[in-house]
């Protein structure tokens, strides 16, 4: 895949947060964790179960949760569709949203190691594009084929620039599929 190397994986066909997905990752194709674990206290003080952190906001990428993966360990996160969320509150449903020119695509991530979870990766989302207004206020970062490299080696300022919102035309999927399960 995207000629990696495939490590034994455990992910499923929909990724969580929280949950095991893809990412490719120093030649590798490997299993992370979605997100990074943001930990938690209690009002009375105790410790509780980790949130999982799934997006970096491009223009934070320079804060001190996202700051030394941006510039020590960026990724990419294969994914054939993204769901969003849709509608009015309590009510919303899930919309998927791929590229019509790319069955698998890659989406902007960084990655880390953690105490709690072992390896994790967060996406890197930026401004709403054309194709997801009205649904999202911000958008997966998508890298071109082209750019995949620089986005995994090149330099932080080139890097960066690449977080910009997607310019060609996107498939949207609106279903009656609710967004939380009961």
């Amino acid at each position: 895949m995207f000629g990696a190397s495939v490590n034994p994986t455990n992910a499923g066909e929909e990724i969580y947060p929280g949950y095991p997905g893809l990412v490719l990752a120093g030649g590798d194709v490997r299993t992370m964790t979605w997100g990074f674990p943001l930990s938690l206290t209690g009002k009375s003080g105790q410790k509780l179960k980790p949130k999982p952190v799934n997006n970096a906001r491009a223009d934070k990428l320079d804060s001190f949760m996202w700051r030394y993966s941006f510039a020590e360990r960026r990724c990419l996160i294969p994914m054939t569709a993204v769901a969003e969320a849709e509608g009015a509150k309590g009510g919303k449903t899930r919309t998927w949203i791929s590229l019509p020119d790319q069955p698998v695509f890659t989406v902007a991530g960084i990655w880390r190691e953690s105490d709690e979870w072992g390896p994790v990766y967060s996406m890197v989302m930026t401004e709403e594009c054309i194709g997801m207004q009205g649904i999202h206020d911000r958008s997966p970062v998508i890298i071109a084929p082209n750019d995949r490299a620089q986005w995994q080696d090149g330099a932080l300022e080139e890097a960066r620039a690449l977080c910009t919102p997607y310019g060609s035309a996107m498939h949207l999927d609106r279903t009656n599929e609710p967004w939380v399960r009961r």
